[in-house]
């Protein structure tokens, strides 16, 4: 059976062209596109690869939080419903604790460089 290309074999493909290739030999707002098209085909892959993973370990969260299981779009719903309307304590510290992972979880695809993301988890270590 032949190898195809997975998603992300594909994407990397083109992420890299444009850098190694196309991006030297462009200039000026050409140049920025392409640096904005780079980094947003990094963060589709950084999506394909780690998104399941923190979308499960989100699911589990807001399960253990909330009580209940459902999709995960409907736990989110349901824990912003709770704290509109004072139904959770925004000092929980299980609520801090899943805003936290969250967010780092986010962090770890959109903006990996980012220098609090770096900060923050140099702390956890």
């Amino acid at each position: 059976m032949p190898h195809r290309p997975t998603p992300s074999d594909l994407i990397e493909a083109v992420r890299q062209f444009l850098e190694t290739r196309a991006l030297p030999v462009l200039s000026g707002h050409t140049a920025f596109h392409a640096r904005v098209a780079i980094n947003a085909l990094s963060i589709v892959l950084r999506e394909l690869d780690q998104g399941a993973a923190h979308d499960a370990a989100e699911h589990d969260r807001l399960v253990k939080l909330l009580g209940q299981d459902a999709p995960l779009d409907d736990l989110r719903r349901m824990l912003a419903e709770q704290l509109g309307n004072g139904a959770m304590d925004v000092q929980s510290p299980d609520l801090i604790a899943h805003l936290k992972a969250s967010t780092m979880a986010h962090l770890s695809i959109d903006n990996p460089k980012y220098a609090g993301y770096q900060r923050a988890l140099s702390k956890d270590r």
